[in-house]
């Protein structure tokens, strides 16, 4: 295995098990959840009463963790993934700064794991 494809396995393996932890938490509510700033406690309130943090959501996170682990079709599970590291990205960003170093970690994963697949995306970049 080349130096390349050892990094692209670890960050492949590391992104889904973070993955595939928390939104398996998302689901079944094993691990406690952290105290956050009051802001972002007020908004994790709120997409949490509202309904926007539906199981279905944590499902698809769960489900591209799967893909990612599995190594099966790779670029649809870094598709399903981007708005959820997204939206990780910008609550610690925004709202608790504690989990950002985590946060950037996961999106480089995917930012490299996107980029290795780049053939796969090419068709969407098209003129």
């Amino acid at each position: 295995m080349t130096a390349d494809a050892l990094w692209l396995t670890i960050c492949r393996i590391a992104l889904a098990l973070l993955l595939l932890v928390f939104g398996a938490n998302g689901i079944l509510r094993f691990l406690p959840v952290p105290q956050l700033p009051p802001r972002a406690e007020a908004f994790r309130r709120a997409l949490s009463e509202t309904g926007y943090m539906t199981p279905l959501w944590k499902a698809v996170e769960f489900l591209g963790a799967v893909l990612l682990l599995l190594n099966l079709w790779v670029p649809f599970a870094l598709v399903l993934l981007a708005p959820v590291l997204v939206n990780i990205f910008c609550f610690h960003l925004f709202l608790a700064r504690k989990g950002l170093p985590l946060a950037v970690a996961l999106l480089a994963c995917e930012g490299i794991l996107a980029w290795r697949h780049r053939d796969a995306f090419a068709a969407l970049f098209g003129a």
